[in-house]
């Protein structure tokens, strides 16, 4: 029984990473309608961006996310603006082009890191909370209670802010957000630095965990896929709940089943729940059609 205990907090932790990379993701999917190929690369600029405020500044990894999130999300600015947002006419040009920016952002941190990892993770990564007989690992923990906050607060925004509300309403119909006065590629741009953010921030999170290389982010971007559309196309809770179950699935299949089977046990159910319910199960029937609409 302590054994199952400690295999289920296992998963709910690696689940908190998951719907941390993957709340971003959903968030630009459901409003820009852009299937972001380079999000995890946004993640590992996030985990160079914390390393860097850590050694050269001496910034705890955690408060490095003060500086690394706004960073981030200005980059993502940059990427809807410049690249994501000329093509809009152009929807599978969109998505080759995320996966242009994909490899150009590896090879670029390939060049300059010359292929070597970095790790901070040292005695922080290594911290265990002892509860019992339950190892639980006070980083995943962090990773875990954060997540949680941000979806919350994401939540709170989208629902009682003006410019949230401007969110909702672009998605639902962009036509009749125009004439109501909403400035959809203002709004647009403001989606994919948010997104962007929530990946640097998830980076920043991520670092005393991982080591850092160029590909780091290929790590989390199929999952992450996989959680978006599990838990449904476009919901800030559906990616949350998604990510818990993806990882406690992946926790319990590693251990009673076969670790190298792992991830396709997680694959088959997320194929399953395509096929009985495409909008996920958290999405509203018709939103991996129309856009983000998500359930009160």
């Amino acid at each position: 029984m302590d054994q199952f205990l400690n295999v289920l907090v296992f998963g709910l932790l690696l689940g908190g990473i998951y719907g941390l990379v993957s709340i971003g993701l959903n968030l630009i999917f459901g409003v820009v309608r852009i299937v972001n190929f380079a999000q995890g690369e946004l993640v590992m600029f996030g985990m160079y961006g914390c390393y860097w405020a850590y050694v050269q500044l001496g910034l705890n990894p955690y408060l490095s996310v003060l500086v690394v999130a706004p960073l981030v999300g200005l980059l993502g600015v940059a990427i809807q603006r410049l690249v994501i947002q000329p093509l809009h006419n152009e929807s599978n040009m969109q998505i080759f082009a995320t996966f242009g920016l994909l490899m150009l952002f590896q090879n670029i941190m390939l060049a300059m890191s010359r292929g070597e990892a970095f790790s901070i993770g040292g005695t922080m990564g290594a911290e265990v909370l002892s509860v019992g007989e339950l190892k639980i690992s006070v980083v995943r923990l962090v990773t875990l209670v954060a997540t949680t906050l941000i979806t919350i607060g994401l939540h709170v925004f989208l629902r009682q802010t003006m410019m949230g509300k401007a969110i909702r309403a672009v998605t639902q119909d962009k036509r009749a957000a125009r004439v109501m006065g909403i400035n959809v590629e203002k709004t647009f741009l403001i989606t994919f630095g948010i997104g962007a953010a929530l990946a640097g921030m998830a980076g920043a999170l991520l670092t005393p965990i991982y080591s850092i290389t160029p590909s780091v982010g290929g790590n989390f971007i199929m999952a992450a896929f996989a959680v978006v559309v599990l838990g449904g196309l476009g919901s800030v809770w559906g990616a949350y709940f998604g990510g818990l179950i993806v990882g406690v699935v992946e926790a319990f299949a590693g251990y009673y089943i076969d670790p190298a089977l792992k991830s396709a046990v997680w694959f088959l159910i997320f194929l399953v729940v395509l096929i009985v319910r495409p909008a996920g199960l958290m999405g509203q029937v018709g939103a991996e059609e129309v856009g983000f609409r998500e359930q009160n």
